[in-house]
Parts: structure tokens; sequence; C-alpha cells
């Protein structure tokens, strides 16, 4: 059989010519299945060169997530939950006030608990702002004392006084007790101020209600907040965005949807359509929506999310940044609160707080 001329096949194959030459061989490099997934063989990662050395020393003490263990590690009943959601309520307070130059206060609006943030230092531009935190934690963990730790990191680094949401959460009240609480301390802010005064935010779950809370304002017939801060957003509870498969054992914190995540959304849901905006707001209406940040990383297992909801506010017109971090995986900019990353992060979302609160 003659060969062809290699200098007449089209351009775009010789620009694939390594990876045609591999199928010739008989050697695919990925074996394509019907659906359309493939098979790929053991991968050798790297720590990632263009991260901080911070980032890379801290990956390199680390040991490789174990995915296998990962996907067994999930509460088997309500007392396991309940004894999860305990184990992850403390904190000590003043010894993170002290470390960040903050004062720290509880408090209750209603019958919902809150934490006042104060740093020692309010950046003149934010006397008259509020960021109005929800924490993260799968909507069943880090409640308490604990829920305030990003509120406080974001508060001292950004220079605004914070108030910090510690809403209900299941077993004992699943969806939707977490998108009332915001809704009812929001409510009552609008009271003693505007809204374009306020940005409203937090990381994973955090993230995800704080969009899901938005959408229930807008429904409510309410002003929309100033900001919003959307860190690695939780803005899908179902196993569908490309980084939960192709993060999966890079995530370090997450590791794995199976497990841990997957019982989280479906006790949170409690029965109710995964897919209902106010659950997964990623597939709710952006139309209305105020500026918005988010933030993720290349390891992060939320990557998908994050990108798929800023698609979607800027497909509705809204102003959204997004920022992505070489090698950081899920909330990894808040787990290294002195690397180059977090403080990078904290300054970028203070200067997207000056720019659009009233």
């Amino acid at each position: 059989m003659k060969r062809s001329n290699p200098r007449a096949l089209p351009a775009v194959a010789l620009a694939l010519g390594l990876t045609l030459a591999f199928t010739v061989a008989g050697t695919p490099a990925a074996t394509a299945q019907e659906t359309g997934s493939w098979t790929i063989g053991e991968r050798v990662v790297p720590a990632p060169a263009g991260a901080s050395e911070e980032l890379r020393a801290a990956l390199a003490a680390a040991p490789a997530p174990n995915v296998a263990a990962s996907r067994q590690q999930k509460p088997q009943s309500d007392e396991q939950w309940l004894m999860l959601q305990k184990a992850t309520a403390n904190a000590n307070l003043d010894q993170l006030a002290s470390g960040l130059g903050v004062s720290i206060e509880k408090d209750e609006i209603g019958d919902v608990t809150v934490y006042r943030v104060t740093p020692e230092k309010v950046h003149p531009r934010h006397a008259e702002h509020l960021f109005l935190h929800v924490h993260g934690g799968g909507y069943v963990m880090y409640g308490g004392d604990a829920c305030v730790g990003e509120a406080a990191t974001v508060a001292a680094g950004a220079g605004i006084p914070a108030l910090s949401i510690d809403y209900r959460m299941p077993p004992e009240h699943p969806f939707p007790a977490a998108v009332e609480d915001v809704v009812s301390v929001y409510k009552h802010l609008l009271e003693s101020r505007s809204a374009k005064s306020i940005a409203v935010g937090g990381a994973s779950a955090g993230g995800g209600l704080a969009l899901a809370a938005v959408h229930r304002f807008i429904a409510l017939g309410l002003d929309v907040p100033g900001a919003i801060y959307a860190g690695t957003p939780w803005a899908d509870l179902t196993k569908t965005g490309d980084s939960l498969f192709t993060n999966e054992g890079l995530d370090r914190f997450l590791v794995a949807y199976d497990g841990l995540l997957k019982g989280a959304a479906e006790l949170y849901a409690d029965g109710h359509d995964l897919k209902d905006p106010l659950i997964s707001p990623v597939y709710g209406d952006f139309e209305g929506f105020p500026p918005t940040y988010l933030v993720t990383g290349t390891r992060d297992m939320f990557l998908s999310d994050t990108a798929r909801t800023h698609r979607k506010l800027r497909a509705a017109g809204v102003v959204a940044d997004l920022h992505v971090y070489e090698g950081i995986a899920h909330g990894e900019y808040l787990a290294l609160a002195d690397s180059p990353e977090s403080k990078d992060m904290l300054q970028e979302v203070g200067a997207f707080f000056n720019k659009h609160l009233e």
C-alpha cells in the first residue's frame, strides 16, 4: 500500500500526530467506552511547579489521599451524624480572635445564633459595610463556635466587619432550614442597613448556600446584596461536575464524592430533588444576581461547580470574577493561611468588596 504524503494531511491531523501515532500503533493512551468514559492507566502527578513554595512543601509533607478508604467513610445513622457534628463544632474563639486581630461576640437574631466579628483595623471604605458569612462543612459539620473561622479570616484580611450565621443543620434540621435561617437574618439586617452595603458568602457548602439564599431573596422580592463571595461553592450536590471525577484523589481534602459528600448531600436534601435550585443553585436562574467573586483551584473537586456557576452568571449578564489557583485543592487557600495564595485571595476579596459595595 502506498503511503500518504504527510504534507498532504490536514493541519489538524498533523497537530494531533502524537495521538494518531499511538492509535495507529494499537496502544491508545485512553480507552473510550460505549458510554463515552475513558479508562486511563496509573497516573503519577508531580508537585505543581508553578505553585508557591509553601504549597509545594505542604503537598510534599502529605501522603497521597486514599480514595478507597474515603469512599467508605460515611456515618451510618443519625446518631453518628450528630456525633460528627459535635466533634467539628469546637473552636478556641479567644485564640482565633487574638491571632487574627478581631473581636468575636456570640449573639442571636430571632431564633438564629450568630457571631459578630469586628476587626481591630476596619478599612475606612468598609466602615458601613458588612460581610454576611455562611459556613462550609457539607451542611452537616463545622457549626457552633467553629462556624466563625472563615468569617474572622476574611474580616481581618479585608478589614470588614462580619456576621457569621450558625444555621440549623441535619439530621435534626434538613433543607430548607439553612436557607430559612439565612433569609431570616438577612431580612433583619435590611431593617437597619441597605442591601448594597452587604456582601454575602462563604466557602464550599457556605458558598452554595449563599448562592441558594440569593435565589430565595429574589423570589421573595428582597433587594439583593451588593456582592457575593462564592468560595469553591458546592453549587451542585449531584455527582455531575467533571472535576468530581478528574480530581478524585488529587483533592486532598474532599478526596472522593462517594462517601461523606454523597451522604451529606442526601441527608441535607431529605428526599427533595437534588437539582432544586435552593439545594443545587447552579440549576437556578441567575438573572438579577449581584456581582460575584468566585475562587477555586486546579486540584479542587468543586472546580467544575465553580466554573459552571461562573458561566451561568456571565450568561445572565452578571459581573462575575473567577480566580483559579495552581495546585490548590478544595478550600486550601484557607488552610494555608501564610501562603501567597491565601494572602492574594484575601486581597482580591477585599478589592472586590471595595469595588461593589455601596
